[in-house]
Protein backbone atom coordinates (compact mmCIF):
# COMPACT_ATOMS: atom_id res chain seq x y z
CA UNK A 1 0.00 0.00 0.00
CA UNK A 2 1.26 3.17 -0.93
CA UNK A 3 2.00 5.72 1.74
CA UNK A 4 -0.52 8.59 0.44
CA UNK A 5 -4.20 9.62 0.95
CA UNK A 6 -6.46 8.88 -2.26
CA UNK A 7 -8.45 11.15 -1.14
CA UNK A 8 -8.73 14.20 0.91
CA UNK A 9 -11.31 15.88 1.85
CA UNK A 10 -10.51 19.60 3.15
CA UNK A 11 -13.77 21.34 4.68
CA UNK A 12 -13.70 24.82 6.52
CA UNK A 13 -15.17 28.27 6.55
CA UNK A 14 -14.51 30.39 3.80
CA UNK A 15 -10.98 32.32 3.73
CA UNK A 16 -10.08 29.72 6.37
CA UNK A 17 -6.76 28.20 5.14
CA UNK A 18 -8.06 25.62 2.58
CA UNK A 19 -6.67 26.87 -0.72
CA UNK A 20 -3.48 28.72 1.04
CA UNK A 21 -3.37 24.86 2.35
CA UNK A 22 -3.21 23.51 -1.46
CA UNK A 23 -0.84 25.80 -2.56
CA UNK A 24 1.73 24.96 0.18
CA UNK A 25 1.02 21.38 -0.39
CA UNK A 26 1.74 21.87 -4.09
CA UNK A 27 4.89 23.98 -3.93
CA UNK A 28 6.83 21.15 -1.79
CA UNK A 29 8.91 18.85 -3.69
CA UNK A 30 6.82 15.64 -4.91
CA UNK A 31 8.89 12.87 -2.28
CA UNK A 32 9.30 15.02 0.42
CA UNK A 33 5.12 15.81 0.29
CA UNK A 34 4.45 11.86 -0.05
CA UNK A 35 6.67 11.31 2.91
CA UNK A 36 5.67 14.36 5.29
CA UNK A 37 2.34 14.58 4.63
CA UNK A 38 1.38 11.29 2.96
CA UNK A 39 -0.03 13.57 -0.32
CA UNK A 40 1.09 12.51 -3.81
CA UNK A 41 0.55 13.80 -7.24
CA UNK A 42 -2.15 16.35 -6.81
CA UNK A 43 -5.62 16.62 -8.39
CA UNK A 44 -8.15 19.58 -7.07
CA UNK A 45 -11.75 19.42 -7.38
CA UNK A 46 -13.29 22.55 -5.73
CA UNK A 47 -17.05 23.82 -5.90
CA UNK A 48 -15.77 27.15 -6.33
CA UNK A 49 -15.31 27.15 -9.40
CA UNK A 50 -18.96 25.98 -10.60
CA UNK A 51 -20.60 28.16 -8.14
CA UNK A 52 -18.82 31.36 -10.39
CA UNK A 53 -19.80 29.80 -13.69
CA UNK A 54 -23.17 29.41 -12.75
CA UNK A 55 -23.46 33.77 -11.22
CA UNK A 56 -21.97 34.20 -14.78
CA UNK A 57 -24.23 32.27 -16.81
CA UNK A 58 -26.81 34.09 -14.83
CA UNK A 59 -25.48 37.43 -16.03
CA UNK A 60 -24.91 36.97 -18.95
CA UNK A 61 -28.95 35.27 -19.70
CA UNK A 62 -29.72 38.45 -17.90
CA UNK A 63 -27.77 41.05 -19.51
CA UNK A 64 -27.15 39.54 -23.25
CA UNK A 65 -30.33 37.43 -23.79
CA UNK A 66 -32.85 39.61 -21.79
CA UNK A 67 -33.41 36.28 -19.88
CA UNK A 68 -34.36 34.85 -16.84
CA UNK A 69 -31.74 34.04 -14.18
CA UNK A 70 -31.35 29.93 -13.80
CA UNK A 71 -29.42 29.35 -10.85
CA UNK A 72 -29.30 32.57 -8.97
CA UNK A 73 -30.90 36.07 -7.93
CA UNK A 74 -29.09 39.44 -9.24
CA UNK A 75 -27.29 39.59 -5.93
CA UNK A 76 -25.64 36.08 -6.12
CA UNK A 77 -27.68 33.95 -3.80
CA UNK A 78 -29.03 30.12 -4.87
CA UNK A 79 -32.72 30.35 -6.31
CA UNK A 80 -33.20 27.02 -4.22
CA UNK A 81 -31.06 24.99 -1.64
CA UNK A 82 -30.85 21.72 -3.58
CA UNK A 83 -28.29 23.68 -6.00
CA UNK A 84 -25.61 23.50 -2.50
CA UNK A 85 -26.52 19.30 -2.95
CA UNK A 86 -26.07 19.44 -6.74
CA UNK A 87 -22.83 21.14 -6.08
CA UNK A 88 -21.74 17.65 -4.16
CA UNK A 89 -22.98 15.71 -6.91
CA UNK A 90 -21.10 17.41 -9.36
CA UNK A 91 -17.59 17.43 -7.27
CA UNK A 92 -18.42 13.14 -6.91
CA UNK A 93 -19.22 12.85 -10.50
CA UNK A 94 -15.93 14.93 -11.41
CA UNK A 95 -13.95 12.53 -9.04
CA UNK A 96 -15.41 9.65 -11.39
CA UNK A 97 -13.77 11.20 -14.31
CA UNK A 98 -10.62 11.94 -12.58
CA UNK A 99 -10.93 8.16 -11.29
CA UNK A 100 -11.58 6.95 -14.92
CA UNK A 101 -9.02 8.73 -16.79
CA UNK A 102 -6.25 9.09 -14.48
CA UNK A 103 -3.12 7.58 -15.76
CA UNK A 104 -0.18 7.87 -12.33
CA UNK A 105 -1.37 7.19 -8.90
CA UNK A 106 -1.75 10.50 -6.66
CA UNK A 107 -3.86 12.17 -4.22
CA UNK A 108 -7.29 14.18 -5.25
CA UNK A 109 -7.93 17.07 -2.55
CA UNK A 110 -11.53 17.77 -2.82
CA UNK A 111 -12.23 21.66 -0.97
CA UNK A 112 -15.82 22.84 -0.06
CA UNK A 113 -17.48 25.31 2.51
CA UNK A 114 -20.80 24.84 3.85
CA UNK A 115 -22.43 26.80 6.29
CA UNK A 116 -26.01 25.39 8.73
CA UNK A 117 -27.93 28.03 7.01
CA UNK A 118 -27.97 25.55 3.61
CA UNK A 119 -27.47 22.17 5.32
CA UNK A 120 -23.89 22.05 6.79
CA UNK A 121 -21.52 19.27 6.76
CA UNK A 122 -23.79 16.44 7.97
CA UNK A 123 -26.36 17.04 4.76
CA UNK A 124 -23.54 17.76 2.48
CA UNK A 125 -22.02 14.41 3.14
CA UNK A 126 -25.00 12.32 2.11
CA UNK A 127 -24.60 13.68 -1.26
CA UNK A 128 -20.98 12.46 -1.63
CA UNK A 129 -20.74 9.36 -3.43
CA UNK A 130 -19.73 6.33 -1.93
CA UNK A 131 -16.68 5.71 -4.18
CA UNK A 132 -15.67 8.92 -2.60
CA UNK A 133 -16.69 8.14 1.15
CA UNK A 134 -14.83 4.57 1.11
CA UNK A 135 -11.66 6.54 -0.23
CA UNK A 136 -11.43 9.90 1.70
CA UNK A 137 -9.61 11.14 5.00
CA UNK A 138 -10.90 14.30 6.28
CA UNK A 139 -9.01 17.58 7.31
CA UNK A 140 -11.18 19.94 8.90
CA UNK A 141 -10.04 23.54 9.19
CA UNK A 142 -10.51 25.07 12.08
CA UNK A 143 -11.22 29.00 12.87
CA UNK A 144 -14.02 31.48 14.33
CA UNK A 145 -16.32 32.84 12.37
CA UNK A 146 -14.82 36.13 13.26
CA UNK A 147 -11.31 35.25 11.67
CA UNK A 148 -12.95 34.05 8.36
CA UNK A 149 -14.88 37.44 7.78
CA UNK A 150 -11.27 39.16 9.02
CA UNK A 151 -8.94 37.00 6.13
CA UNK A 152 -12.31 37.11 3.74
CA UNK A 153 -12.17 40.71 3.71
CA UNK A 154 -8.41 40.39 3.26
CA UNK A 155 -8.02 38.24 0.56
CA UNK A 156 -10.54 40.48 -1.67
CA UNK A 157 -9.28 41.59 -4.65
CA UNK A 158 -11.75 43.37 -6.79
CA UNK A 159 -10.15 42.83 -10.09
CA UNK A 160 -10.15 39.21 -9.90
CA UNK A 161 -13.42 37.84 -7.96
CA UNK A 162 -13.24 34.49 -9.92
CA UNK A 163 -9.70 33.36 -8.03
CA UNK A 164 -9.59 30.60 -5.74
CA UNK A 165 -6.88 32.34 -3.61
CA UNK A 166 -8.52 36.38 -3.66
CA UNK A 167 -12.08 35.99 -4.22
CA UNK A 168 -14.51 36.93 -1.38
CA UNK A 169 -18.04 36.97 -0.17
CA UNK A 170 -19.87 40.45 1.32
CA UNK A 171 -19.98 40.72 5.39
CA UNK A 172 -23.40 40.28 5.17
CA UNK A 173 -23.80 37.16 3.07
CA UNK A 174 -21.04 35.61 4.94
CA UNK A 175 -23.19 35.58 8.09
CA UNK A 176 -25.91 34.69 6.39
CA UNK A 177 -24.06 31.37 4.90
CA UNK A 178 -21.60 30.90 7.01
CA UNK A 179 -21.82 32.03 10.96
CA UNK A 180 -23.35 28.57 11.67
CA UNK A 181 -21.15 25.79 11.31
CA UNK A 182 -22.27 22.61 12.52
CA UNK A 183 -18.81 20.16 11.76
CA UNK A 184 -18.57 19.62 15.99
CA UNK A 185 -22.19 18.99 16.05
CA UNK A 186 -21.85 16.38 13.18
CA UNK A 187 -18.51 14.91 14.49
CA UNK A 188 -19.68 15.33 18.23
CA UNK A 189 -20.02 11.32 18.70
CA UNK A 190 -16.81 10.06 17.39
CA UNK A 191 -13.64 12.06 17.87
CA UNK A 192 -11.65 10.65 14.67
CA UNK A 193 -14.40 8.94 12.29
CA UNK A 194 -17.31 10.17 10.75
CA UNK A 195 -19.71 7.76 9.85
CA UNK A 196 -21.88 8.48 6.83
CA UNK A 197 -24.61 5.77 5.07
CA UNK A 198 -22.31 3.15 7.69
CA UNK A 199 -19.32 4.03 6.31
CA UNK A 200 -16.34 5.31 8.65
CA UNK A 201 -14.13 8.30 7.34
CA UNK A 202 -11.22 9.43 9.59
CA UNK A 203 -10.87 13.07 9.88
CA UNK A 204 -8.80 15.32 12.01
CA UNK A 205 -8.68 18.93 13.22
CA UNK A 206 -6.29 21.40 12.14
CA UNK A 207 -6.66 24.66 14.50
CA UNK A 208 -5.72 27.73 12.03
CA UNK A 209 -7.68 30.85 14.43
CA UNK A 210 -3.48 31.80 14.79
CA UNK A 211 -3.58 32.06 10.74
CA UNK A 212 -0.45 30.25 10.34
CA UNK A 213 -1.78 29.48 6.75
CA UNK A 214 -0.98 33.02 5.68
CA UNK A 215 2.44 32.99 7.58
CA UNK A 216 3.10 30.23 5.57
CA UNK A 217 6.84 28.65 5.27
CA UNK A 218 8.03 26.06 8.13
CA UNK A 219 5.74 26.59 10.76
CA UNK A 220 2.92 25.59 8.19
CA UNK A 221 4.22 22.52 7.00
CA UNK A 222 5.07 21.42 11.00
CA UNK A 223 1.68 21.83 11.91
CA UNK A 224 0.66 20.53 9.04
CA UNK A 225 3.00 17.75 9.13
CA UNK A 226 1.76 16.53 12.59
CA UNK A 227 -1.89 17.17 11.78
CA UNK A 228 -1.69 14.92 8.50
CA UNK A 229 0.63 12.30 10.57
CA UNK A 230 -2.31 11.68 13.00
CA UNK A 231 -4.93 11.84 10.00
CA UNK A 232 -2.70 8.84 8.06
CA UNK A 233 -2.51 6.92 11.30
CA UNK A 234 -6.28 6.73 11.55
CA UNK A 235 -6.57 6.24 7.95
CA UNK A 236 -4.14 3.17 7.93
CA UNK A 237 -6.23 1.48 10.50
CA UNK A 238 -9.35 1.69 8.21
CA UNK A 239 -7.65 -0.06 5.95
Amino acid sequence: MASIFPILMLNARPAAGKSEIIDYLQEVPLEERQSRFHVGAMSVLDDFPMIWAWFEEDDLLQREFNLPRYHSTENHYFKTDILWHVLIRRLSLAYEKWQRDATEHGTVLIEFARGLEHGGYRKAYQYLSDLILERAAVLYVKVSFEESLKKNRKRFNPERPDSILQHALEDEKLRRLYLEDDWFDFTGSDPNYLSVRNIQIPYAVFENEDDVTSKGGEALGLRLEEVLGHLWSLWVQMQ
